[in-house]
Order: C-alpha cells, then sequence, then structure tokens
C-alpha cells in the first residue's frame, strides 16, 4: 500500500527503525542481539545487502561500536543497536567516539534495569546515561520517539544531527515503542545531511582545530588521500596528542560540548515536540511510550502535557517558556531522572514526579489521580 508520502506498512518499531536508518543512508551496522533490539540487527542483516551496505554480527557491545566508529572513519554512515546491558559496555567507545568526533547512532531500546533486570519490559532508566555514562565532559543527541513513526522519522534525524555535529546520537526509545506494532509511512522524500569532507587528497593540517569558525571541523576521512592522525588522548590541532597542556585541553573539550549545547535551541525546534496548552494550572511531561497514556490522560483531566522528542542537549530556556508558572508533573519509567533536569530548569517546589518503574508505563487512570491530588 502507499500514499502521497512513501510505501505505507505495518511494522515494529525495531523494524521500522531499520528502515529509518537505511532511508538516512545508514550501509553500515555491526551489533550483538539482546532483548528487546534485536529485532533491529535481524531487519539491518536482511536489508543492509540489498542496498549494497554491510553487517556484521560481532562478539559483544565493545566490538559493535568500536567497528561502527571504523565504517564512520571510512566514510560510511554506521550504526549499532543494543539495550541497557549492552548499553552499558559502549560507554567507553561512546568517549571516545566523542573525543574523536565520529558520527555515528546508536539505538537504545530501553529494559527495566539495574543490571540484567526485566530484559522483556520497557524503562526509561538510562536517560542519565545517555548524557553521562561516559567520563570527563562532554555532549550528545538524544531522541525519543514515541510511536512507530517516529521510530522512522527519529532514527532520520538521529543519523542528520550526528552527521551535522560529528557526535555519536543515540535514538533513545524503550520497549514498549520497539515492539508494537502501528502503520508507519516509510518516506521517500526523506532529508538526509552528509558531514562536511574536505577536498579529496587535499592536505588537511588542522583536522582538529580547537577554534574553528563553526564549531565542527569539515572530517577528512580515512581512503580520500588525507593524512590524520585519530586518538582518544586530548590532542592538539594536527591530531597529535598533547596530554601535559591544560590550556589545549580546556579549549578542546569547550569546543566538543559547544557544538552541541549551541545549537540545543535549534535541534528541539527542528526536531519538534509537542506542547497541548489548555486551561489549567498543572502541566505534565512525559515523554517516549510513557507519554502515550500521559497524552491520554492529559485530555482527559483538562491540562496541558508537553512532550518532548529532544532529551539531550536538554533546551531550559525552552522548558521555561512553555512551563514557567504551572505545577508540573512529570511521568516516566524510572525514579526520576528528566525530572531532575526540569526541576533545575524551574522552581523546583512546582516540579512533582510520578516515577513508574516496573516494566509498564502507568495506566491514564493512575495518572489522572495523581493530577486529582496535586489539586487539578
Amino acid at each position: 500500500m502507499r500514499d502521497e508520502n512513501g510505501k505505507v506498512e505495518f511494522l515494529q518499531g525495531n523494524e521500522a527503525c531499520a528502515e529509518g536508518a537505511i532511508a538516512a543512508g545508514c550501509r553500515f551496522f555491526a551489533g550483538y542481539p539482546i532483548t528487546p533490539s534485536t529485532e533491529i540487527a535481524e531487519r539491518m542483516s536482511a536489508r543492509l545487502p540489498e542496498v549494497g551496505g554491510v553487517y556484521v554480527q560481532m562478539e559483544d557491545e565493545i566490538a559493535s561500536l568500536a567497528a561502527v566508529i571504523g565504517a564512520s572513519w571510512a566514510g560510511v554512515k554506521a550504526m549499532t543497536a543494543t539495550s541497557g546491558p549492552g548499553f552499558s559496555l559502549m560507554q567507553e567507545h561512546m568517549g571516545y567516539a566523542v573525543m574523536t568526533e565520529t558520527p555515528c547512532v546508536v539505538v537504545n531500546i530501553q529494559r527495566g534495569g539495574p543490571s540484567t533486570g526485566q530484559p522483556t519490559k520497557a524503562s526509561q532508566g538510562d536517560v542519565m546515561q545517555a548524557r553521562w555514562g561516559s567520563h570527563g565532559d562532554y555532549e550528545v543527541v538524544a531522541l525519543s520517539p514515541y510511536d512507530v513513526q517516529e521510530m522512522f522519522d527519529l532514527t532520520v534525524e538521529c543519523f542528520n544531527w550526528a552527521e551535522t555535529l560529528r557526535v555519536p546520537a543515540v535514538l533513545l526509545a524503550d520497549e514498549v515503542v520497539g515492539h508494537m506494532r502501528e502503520r508507519v509511512v516509510l518516506r521517500e522524500d526523506v532529508e538526509t545531511v552528509d558531514r562536511e569532507l574536505p577536498p579529496e587528497g587535499e592536505e588537511v593540517e588542522r583536522p582538529f582545530p580547537l577554534e574553528p569558525d563553526d564549531l565542527v571541523p569539515p572530517m577528512p576521512v580515512f581512503g580520500r588521500g588525507h593524512r590524520v592522525h585519530v586518538t582518544g588522548l586530548t590532542h592538539d590541532e594536527r591530531g597529535y596528542p598533547c596530554t601535559d597542556d591544560p590550556e589545549v585541553h580546556r579549549k578542546l573539550v569547550r569546543r566538543l560540548c559547544n557544538k552541541v549545547r549551541k545549537r540545543a535551541g535549534e535541534i528541539h525546534e527542528s526536531v519538534g515536540y509537542d506542547f497541548i496548552e489548555r486551561d489549567s494550572d498543572i502541566a505534565l511531561v512525559a515523554y517516549g511510550g510513557c507519554a502515550r497514556t500521559v497524552l491520554e490522560a492529559a485530555e482527559e483531566a483538562g491540562v496541558t502535557v508537553f512532550r518532548p522528542k529532544v532529551i539531550h542537549p536538554f533546551d531550559e530556556g525552552l522548558v521555561r517558556r512553555l512551563l514557567d508558572g504551572y505545577e508540573v508533573l512529570v511521568v516516566e519509567m524510572n525514579l526520576g531522572q528528566y525530572y531532575e533536569m526540569v526541576k533545575m530548569a524551574l522552581d523546583p517546589d512546582c516540579v512533582h514526579l510520578l516515577g513508574y518503574p516496573g516494566g509498564y508505563p502507568p495506566t491514564p487512570e493512575r495518572v489522572v489521580e495523581e493530577v486529582e491530588r496535586l489539586g487539578g
């Protein structure tokens, strides 16, 4: 079946994610099976050979992201997919991708934790890990889909922002959305972004400038005649280790952070968000699979609701503009992670939490009860 925008299929969220990656230009996938993300690897193993791409099943999640980083430096858009325990194993290479400015996409279909936790149940417990899982100061982009169509669309957005900013981008989904099946349009009008490259064969004297005009230097990928040294160590503008100069480190790390922070508003506006304003003193905040029941509850209770699609970078200005003056109830499938960020942006006495771990989102009735308790 088709509509005016493309082919229409009835797909699982994980399958739609794979299709979004291919539409975005992904031609390399390395991964290791883990519930509840395995269907992404399964579909990529079938689809990538059909479009001239390469699928590799690795020995573990650490090796998976290492292979993705290598493929990216060879000039290919690359992705991996995992869940909580595997995402934990990837954190060293997340930091390496940040320091080497490697565009790549990591899909995390969240499940209950800590440790092995609830392999087949949903969670939103990796929100802070996506931002702070590796060590040091850094920024990444993390997007949260709430339906199958957004599993397709936001995967494309992850690739575009990874390529634009030369950062790892995380599709921070959850088991609810990864495993549900819905109608999805596999859009053929997808707008894609490719990283900026220096002219082929041109000598690149400063592949890692400390203070470039736009904060994101062109990427001299291997195989195009460029000579470049790539290291996770603090490096000078040539890419060579320079670990004993505090000013070099300060300039480098500030640039790595600012190239994302300074575009936070642009990322939120480009990816979008839902804000449904109603005549109420209470506003609900929810994202991902949890937002599906919260949107229903907000309509029933007659209260305002904000659904962010961008989790990181967090835009304090946007949150203040939309939610200042409300009694805010953040609903999420954890014990309060996005909630902590909202509290920093608003009067903390006006921000409340319905934290709901356990593998399932709260029912609309449970959310309405909490609204009534707050006086709505």
